[in-house]
């Protein structure tokens, strides 16, 4: 049974947080249940103890595979009864008032299944786009130190969490996209696609992918602006997106783009079901990039220092929470795991302040209890020790 609620002080209404949070059979937790209010949560603890899965199974209140993007059969807790699944469960407190959401594995299904069940306000619902209508996140984890040096495709799922918080249909824009590209890389490899099948293929994928360049493209815009404003010890942030679909936006309307798309996939299916293409084919959004430069140094990202690239990561999220403050009168919830402890004095300061001015609800994680003690009373504490957590 989940152990006794920790309950925090009564605060002002919250913008945006979560207030509840119940974890069943989740990674190493049996049953769990935090309550906490609109401030900071501060989690402390050694390393293993539990705290990241904490902040995984708040990222599971928003599209996608969570911060670890993992298999969902591999998220239920090892030992767990045959077919009991998992479940996420939360109170999340909006400026619409208070959301019940609940999502998990199914355990009566197969238990290899990757169906991922979700509730609102005690209802079903189909998919997982909804969960964007609620709730908007944003994270980083030590495993995206490296986000800068490796692939294109971490990149893009950065941005696209970024636009989730402001364009919630983002989601099913780009699930669409993803589904299509699927199906006709499917039916160019195996051989049997006729022409109308990927014709309409094809054509979703250009009305699909074209609003999600544009998504993309209209993000990074008002994110530059929203960098171009930062104060303070991070670094200033230069930021572009690049892509073929992109550079046709950036010379003609939406609808050409379209139809330059619709032409690229068609003449190019036999080139893509080769294989020689890569999976997906040469053309798409499947195919962007974000580039990040560091002004102060006129470096790309990826030829900075660790410290300097996750300190540019801290203030790329950082412009985005400010400017969904200002566009969207809240902030996103924020999970930063094992951030604080990598940065000098200065800038850890600056990143409390910007938190605690922005009134965000940030979940924080780190094994000294001490980084986080200039925030005093204004965030609330947590120890988690072996699966359990308990008042600080």
């Amino acid at each position: 049974m989940p152990p006794a609620p920790i309950a925090l002080r009564d605060a002002p209404a919250p913008r945006l947080a979560v207030t509840r949070l119940t974890l069943t059979q989740f990674r190493c937790y049996d049953g769990a249940r935090l309550d906490a209010d609109a401030r900071p949560v501060v989690l402390t603890g050694p390393n293993g103890a539990g705290k990241t899965n904490l902040l995984e199974a708040v990222s599971f209140l928003s599209p996608g595979r969570g911060l670890r993007r993992a298999r969902l059969a591999d998220v239920e807790r090892i030992g767990a009864p045959e077919g009991s699944g998992w479940a996420v469960a939360a109170r999340v407190a909006t400026p619409f008032g208070p959301v019940d959401i609940g999502t998990g594995r199914d355990g009566a299904a197969d238990g290899q299944s990757e169906r991922r069940l979700v509730r609102i306000d005690g209802h079903p619902v189909r998919g997982q786009v909804a969960l964007a209508e609620h709730v908007a996140l944003t994270w980083l984890t030590p495993q995206m130190d490296r986000l800068f040096v490796e692939g294109a495709s971490g990149r893009r799922r950065f941005l696209d969490r970024l636009v989730f918080g402001f364009d919630p249909a983002h989601a099913g824009r780009l699930s669409r996209y993803e589904h299509a590209l699927r199906e006709r890389s499917r039916l160019l490899r195996d051989g049997r696609g006729d022409d109308s099948w990927l014709s309409a293929l094809e054509d979703e994928m250009a009305t699909s992918g074209v609003a999600v360049a544009a998504a993309r493209r209209d993000m990074v815009a008002r994110l530059q602006q929203a960098c171009e404003q930062a104060t303070g010890p991070f670094p200033r942030a230069d930021l572009s997106v690049s892509g073929t679909v992109e550079d046709w936006l950036a010379d003609q309307p939406a609808l050409a783009a379209e139809d330059a798309l619709r032409r690229r996939l068609s003449e190019s299916r036999r080139h893509d079901g080769s294989g020689s293409a890569g999976e997906g084919g040469t053309a798409g959004p499947h195919r962007s990039d974000l580039a990040v430069r560091h002004r102060g140094k006129d470096m790309p990202a990826e030829f900075c220092s660790t410290g300097e690239q996750k300190a540019l990561l801290i203030a790329i999220v950082l412009a985005n929470a400010r400017l969904m403050a200002a566009e969207r009168g809240q902030p996103p919830l924020m999970l930063l795991d094992e951030v604080a402890a990598h940065l000098d004095a200065d800038r850890r300061s600056a990143l409390f302040a910007e938190i605690l001015d922005l009134g965000a609800q940030a979940w924080l994680t780190g094994t000294d209890a001490g980084i986080f003690a200039e925030l005093g009373d204004r965030a609330g504490f947590f120890r988690v020790e072996d699966a359990h957590v308990h008042p600080a």
